[in-house]
């Protein structure tokens, strides 16, 4: 990963770890979705691969991504794809599955493999295997008490994401139970979804995740000068 990419990711898991993805979206669409994601906030950008002509949209949209923005593919199940998207400087190599195979040859590439996982056996053998992130899906089915008790045992310092079913409303349990960030889909785009309309939508997330960190910052100054 360039280091460019490798600062920008590093920066957007820190003060954004919000993730869009885009699953089904096309190319004749994508560039202005992808420009009203970049307008509200949004740093961390997933096309999944089972979305039509996906490596023709991923591809359009890395000849201009920002510098401070780091796009992917979601839905990764082929080792093979990581060099594919080491070429086309999309870091971003998310899956729905804990594949070793895959996540070492995205590590072999230079890239951030994002894993899915629903089982602590899962978590710790993506972990094991080099994953720069975690996935926890589908959560909210399986909801933050579930969290509460896997993440006791998950390697300190692992971000984990929680997707599926996370919208604006439900965000803040999430948040208060620990969890490091957000991916967005269906209730942020699906197909056919103007790109002004997401862009509103994304706006809205990225200033309730704003709002949380503000909350917990502010709780974290009240805590010190308790103990002061």
């Amino acid at each position: 990963m360039k280091e460019t990419r490798k600062f920008a990711l590093e920066t957007a898991l820190r003060e954004r770890p919000l993730v869009a993805i885009l699953r089904g979206i096309t190319p004749e669409e994508v560039d202005g979705v992808f420009d009203a994601l970049v307008a509200a906030g949004f740093k961390l950008i997933e096309i999944p691969l089972n979305s039509p002509r996906a490596w023709e949209s991923i591809a359009a949209i890395s000849k201009r991504c920002p510098a401070d923005v780091v796009i992917g593919a979601g839905t990764v199940l082929d080792p093979a794809d990581a060099e594919r998207l080491a070429g086309l400087d999309a870091p971003l190599l998310i899956t729905p599955n804990s594949d070793p195979e895959v996540i070492r040859a995205g590590v072999a590439h230079g890239l951030a493999p994002m894993i899915g996982c629903m089982t602590p056996t899962e978590a710790l053998a993506a972990a094991k295997a080099g994953a720069t992130a975690l996935k926890l899906f589908p959560a909210a089915r399986l909801g933050t008490a579930y969290f509460k008790d896997i993440r006791a045992i998950l390697p300190k310092g692992l971000p984990v994401l929680a997707v599926g079913g996370i919208e604006q409303s439900n965000m803040a349990e999430w948040h208060a139970h620990g969890v490091a960030g957000f991916g967005f889909g269906s209730n942020l785009y699906k197909p056919g979804r103007r790109a002004a309309e997401v862009g509103e939508i994304a706006r809205a997330l990225v200033a309730e995740w704003q709002r949380l960190r503000e909350v917990a910052h502010q709780a974290e100054q009240l805590e010190r000068e308790a103990d002061a």
